[in-house]
């Protein structure tokens, strides 16, 4: 039977040394990541809250315990299977866009699609992967900007244009990282309700990472990251 939880983390733990002195950052968490919903991950900055981003998007690895994904370990995968996921099952939103500086934003959207086929394959299904990628821009309000670069767009241009890039190859799930965290009050809240939309009206799941008590209540499900671990509480929209 199919498993309602589409990311799974089991007693993970994770240091990073600073000389000889070894640094916890993540003391056994445990998450379970229900399918379909908008996921907080909230804490104060240098509670580990990234470093578990990075955990589940296999950027790093774990020093002990398992990351599942669909309900099959990821964090031990082969090389390529863990990219293919990063590539393939999860799209990935910095909060500071990192979108190429020399690419358009249709280019930029593109990308994931250039990288995951082959030169002849991406070439053979160009038109169509041109099509996906402005519906892409379209969907987040974007479209009209598709020939501009990041240096001629806003920061909330540029983060539409990220999440449209982390949209392109039709993720199962967005791993969101502060993705308001570099906007200005007014457009950190269309960034953040564009989010919710897309989970509402596609059954996205998303995990968001933030620090703002305020951004966590629009989540379905808050984690609070506290002393490396993860306490989890129903936010008000469960509650309403």
């Amino acid at each position: 039977m199919k498993s309602e939880f589409v990311l799974q983390a089991h007693g993970v733990h994770k240091s990073y040394r600073k000389d000889r002195i070894e640094v916890p950052v993540l003391r056994g968490v445990d998450v379970d990541i229900t399918a379909g919903k908008v996921n907080a991950l909230v804490g104060r900055s240098g509670s580990g809250k990234s470093t578990l981003m990075h955990l589940l998007a296999t950027l790093d690895q774990p020093d002990s315990g398992e990351i599942y994904f669909q309900g099959q370990r990821i964090d031990n995968a082969p090389r390529a299977r863990r990219d293919a996921y990063r590539n393939h099952d999860i799209g990935i939103i910095f909060q500071f866009y990192h979108l190429l500086p020399e690419l358009s934003a249709i280019e930029n959207v593109l990308a994931p699609m250039m990288i995951g086929q082959s030169l002849w394959s991406y070439f053979c299904n160009r038109r169509e992967a041109r099509k996906r990628a402005e519906a892409m821009l379209d969907r987040v309000g974007l479209l009209h900007r598709a020939s501009h670069r990041p240096a001629e767009m806003s920061g909330g241009e540029m983060q539409r244009a990220a999440i449209a890039r982390a949209l392109m190859t039709d993720p199962t799930l967005l791993l969101a990282d502060e993705p308001t965290g570099n906007l200005d009050t007014d457009t950190g809240e269309s960034i953040l309700g564009l989010l919710v939309q897309l989970s509402r009206e596609e059954n996205l799941t998303i995990v968001m990472i933030t620090h703002d008590d305020a951004i966590a209540e629009s989540a379905d499900v808050c984690y609070r990251m506290q002393d490396g671990l993860l306490e989890t509480k129903p936010s008000s929209l469960q509650a309403a």
